[in-house]
This record gives structure tokens, C-alpha cells and sequence, in this order.
């Protein structure tokens, strides 16, 4: 049969299953058979493989697939919705279009499907699309795509992150958390994602920060307001734990020490332009305080003058 092989492989896959399912092989492989079509349905239809659906079909006619695929993409990233490849590998395989590499086939459907650009290759073999979609973000190493300390360039005088940019938009929330989950149970294979939202939520602290990080192209809101973007990743700094032995928890220190160092430059640097503009000599020192004296006795007059004529009133 179709799975009947590898249906024990499949129970084991998933923590905790339902004794129902544990049970009953049939219906088991049945839920199986009919979610794996329905995923390879969708990610062929979004690659336009298959084009004969009724023009009415509420899923896969054209307002379909405008109105619903966005409400798929986040579901099927949902950590509780996955399956396993190996079911969408025995689905290939008895429609005969096993290709050459089935691992490269599949990720690139999946890949295609959750990437509106282009999209890294090469994954290699994966559990399920979340992880498939989790490893693409990987490929590039963090330490040289997240961030990276920068000379002073003049168009920018103060531009120390370099970072790839992140889409924030309604599923974002939804899509991180589902993905810190999966880092979380899926113990020894990296924390990657988790480290790089603790290193977002330890920038971000405000509205005015995510405006600045939008002003370098950093993060894309297409939430509606700073705000909104700070909410989100102020509510996710509640639940990230970053592993100390991270590659992006050092990038983390390494650019906050950084940033500390510049700030102190610049105080440094203001403290001696002042000193050489104002205190050159005793007397342009005595010039300065007097007339920060007489600026402030000024002040004190001007109130005082106020104050008697309402008193007087």
C-alpha cells in the first residue's frame, strides 16, 4: 500500500499523538493520504503546474488563491499543522513523477511557495515544510548577513548595523513563534531563528526605533505604524531565551559593545570640541561662565518681574 510500510515511521513522528490515531492505522493513513494531497495541490497551484479548476472553487479558482493563499501560507507554518515529507515523498512516487533529486524537487515547491523573491537553495533533506522554510533562512551566515560593524561612510555618519531585511506584516508574530517553538522541541539542531529575534527585540524597545531601523531599510512594516511592529516584538521578548553559545548572541554583545564604544567616542568627541572652542584659555572660560551667570540672572528677573505684576493684579 501507499504508506502501510512506513506508517510506524510516520506515529513516531509526531510527540504525543492522539490515541485515536494510535489505534486506528486506517484513519491515520487515510488523514495522512488527504492532508499530504492537499498540500502538494496547493504548492503546485502556486507554481501553476495545474490550471483546471472550476472558476467558482473556493480554494483553488483565481479569487481563491488571491483571497485564501495568504491565510494557507501562515497555517501551513503553524508547528501543530506539519507533515511529515516522507508522506508527500510516497505521494510523488505514486503519481510517477519521482524526479532525479526528490529532496531538491520538493524544497523547491516549498521554497517558491513562502518566498515571494528569490529564494536560497540546497537545503538538503528537511522533517517538514516549517523546517524547510526555517533552514532557508539559514544559508547565509548570520554573522556576516545580520550584522556587521561599519566604517563611518559620509552619506551616514552614524551607521554601525548592516542588517537583512525582515518583512514585518500580520504573520509575523505568528511565523517567529512557530519557528523559536520548533527551535525549542527540535533539540540539536541550532537556535538560530531565536538568537536573531532576541538580537531584533534587544534593538527594539520603541516606536522610534523601529522608524529608525525602517529608515535603513532594515525592517519593511507593512503593519501600518511603528507602533504596531514595536508591540509585536515586545510581546516576543517575553518568551526568548537565547542560548550564550550562539553565533548571533556574540554578534549581539560584540555590537553592542561596539555601539557603546562609538557612543563614548562621541561624548569624547563633543567634551573636546567644547573645550577647544570655549575653554582655550582662562579668560575665554571666564567669558563663558559670565555669561551663563548673566543669562541666568536675566531668567530670575523676567520671572520675578512676572510674579509681582500678577501678585500686584
Amino acid at each position: 500500500m501507499l504508506l502501510e510500510d512506513v506508517v510506524q515511521t510516520l506515529k513516531d513522528a509526531y510527540d504525543k499523538l492522539d490515541p485515536v490515531w494510535l489505534e486506528d492505522t486506517s484513519s491515520f493513513l487515510a488523514l495522512m493520504i488527504v492532508d499530504g494531497c492537499f498540500i502538494l495541490e496547493i504548492l503546485r497551484m502556486n507554481h501553476h503546474i495545474f490550471d483546471d479548476y472550476a472558476p467558482n472553487d473556493p480554494i483553488f479558482s483565481n479569487d481563491g488563491m488571491l483571497y485564501i493563499l495568504p491565510f494557507l501560507r501562515r497555517d501551513m507554518l503553524l508547528l501543530e499543522n506539519q507533515v511529515p515529507l516522507l508522506v508527500l515523498f510516497r505521494l510523488i512516487e505514486v503519481e510517477k513523477r519521482t524526479p532525479d533529486q526528490p529532496d531538491e524537487y520538493l524544497n523547491k515547491l516549498v521554497l517558491g511557495f513562502f518566498h515571494s523573491g528569490p529564494y536560497p537553495r540546497n537545503v538538503g533533506r528537511c522533517l517538514h515544510l516549517l523546517d524547510i522554510y526555517r533552514k532557508s533562512l539559514l544559508q547565509e551566515s548570520p554573522m556576516r548577513n545580520t550584522a556587521r560593524f561599519l566604517r563611518r561612510r559620509r552619506r551616514h555618519p552614524f551607521n554601525p548595523i548592516e542588517a537583512s531585511g525582515d518583512y514585518c506584516g500580520n504573520e509575523t508574530k505568528s511565523r517567529l513563534l512557530n519557528l523559536i517553538a520548533f527551535e525549542r522541541f527540535d533539540i540539536g539542531d541550532g537556535n538560530e531563528v531565536t538568537s536573531y529575534v532576541f538580537f531584533l527585540t534587544s534593538l527594539i524597545k520603541g516606536s522610534q526605533d523601529v522608524s529608525l531601523l525602517r529608515s535603513c531599510g532594515i525592517i519593511s512594516n507593512a503593519l501600518g505604524t511603528d507602533e504596531d511592529v514595536a508591540e509585536i516584538f515586545n510581546l516576543l521578548r517575553r518568551d526568548v531565551v537565547v542560548d550564550p553559545e550562539s553565533r548571533l548572541d556574540m554578534v549581539y554583545r560584540v555590537v553592542s559593545r561596539k555601539l557603546r564604544n562609538r557612543f563614548r567616542k562621541r561624548l569624547y568627541e563633543w567634551r573636546a570640541d567644547l573645550v577647544r572652542t570655549y575653554f582655550r584659555s582662562p579668560w575665554a572660560a571666564i567669558s563663558v561662565f559670565a555669561a551663563i551667570l548673566l543669562f541666568t540672572l536675566t531668567i530670575i528677573q523676567t520671572v520675578y518681574s512676572v510674579l509681582s505684576y500678577n501678585y500686584q493684579k
